[in-house]
């Protein structure tokens, strides 16, 4: 079983709580990217409320905007990529 985020849903102040199927779970903040390059359109509250899992698991909203799902997992972890792999190997190896 690979990483895969098993739930997704909007928050005030363009947060998104995020689950993944592993059971780790926390907010993602993007308020700071809000009025940036193509996450100006962030800016209409409905439209970042209507994110939704695209078939490869990652938060989408349109064709323009999606976020690789590993990016939300190190930050809410507070691991690097180098130590995310070592736990996907050593998972995947069971």
């Amino acid at each position: 079983m690979y990483l895969r985020i098993s739930e997704i849903k909007p928050l005030p102040n363009y947060k998104l709580y995020i689950k993944y199927n592993n059971g780790v779970e926390g907010n993602l903040d993007l308020s700071g990217k809000v009025g940036i390059g193509v996450f100006s359109k962030f800016k209409d509250n409905e439209f970042f409320n209507n994110v939704w899992l695209s078939d490869n698991g990652a938060p989408t909203w349109n064709d323009e905007i999606d976020i690789d799902p590993i990016n939300p997992y190190l930050l809410i972890t507070g691991k690097t990529f180098e130590e995310f792999l070592s736990d996907e190997k050593k998972f995947l190896c069971r």
